[in-house]
């Protein structure tokens, strides 16, 4: 299990992503985001080694996850998603991973090919503006972070007026 400050994006705060004991696993640059749309994900070394880029494709937001600085997957927004919102984690091959639930109020799950690889929850945490991500033995566990942060990004821009 993971524990990420809730908000990071709306003040562009570095900050660390804690495990379950609360030791330092990553430590995230946020204020990278601001002046060039990248977050950046360092080891407790400081060593870049994932990062989360804002672009452009077919004029939705998408968001890129390098992991070790090759190409891990895309975060996009689903267009027809009446009365929710839903993300596509789309990987190389075809085994893309969804992102399903209450995603404005971190409560829901990623799934891949139907079974559940992480969930994302702040229901069982005590402390305040924080969340847990829960990931699947075998799940990149830096696919699934940098996924979550690029939705917390994506939501975040969507709320903001005169935003694409």
């Amino acid at each position: 299990m993971f524990v990420i400050k809730e908000r990071f994006f709306s003040i562009g705060d570095d900050f660390d992503v804690l495990d379950e004991n609360g030791a330092k696993v990553y430590h995230v640059d946020g204020k990278v985001f601001s002046v060039r749309n990248r977050v950046v994900i360092e080891d407790v070394a400081g060593t870049e080694v994932a990062s989360v880029h804002r672009h452009l494709v077919a004029l939705r937001p998408t968001y890129e996850i390098r992991i070790g600085g090759e190409k891990a997957a895309e975060v996009k927004k689903k267009l027809f998603t009446p009365f929710r919102e839903k993300f596509t984690i789309d990987v190389p091959g075809p085994d893309d991973l969804e992102m399903k639930g209450d995603l404005l109020d971190h409560e829901y799950v990623i799934e891949q090919g139907g079974a559940e690889v992480a969930s994302v929850s702040k229901r069982w945490l005590t402390v305040r503006d924080t969340y847990a991500v829960q990931v699947a033995a075998g799940v990149d566990p830096l696919l699934i972070i940098g996924s979550v942060l690029a939705l917390d990004l994506a939501l975040d821009r969507d709320a903001k007026p005169g935003n694409d």
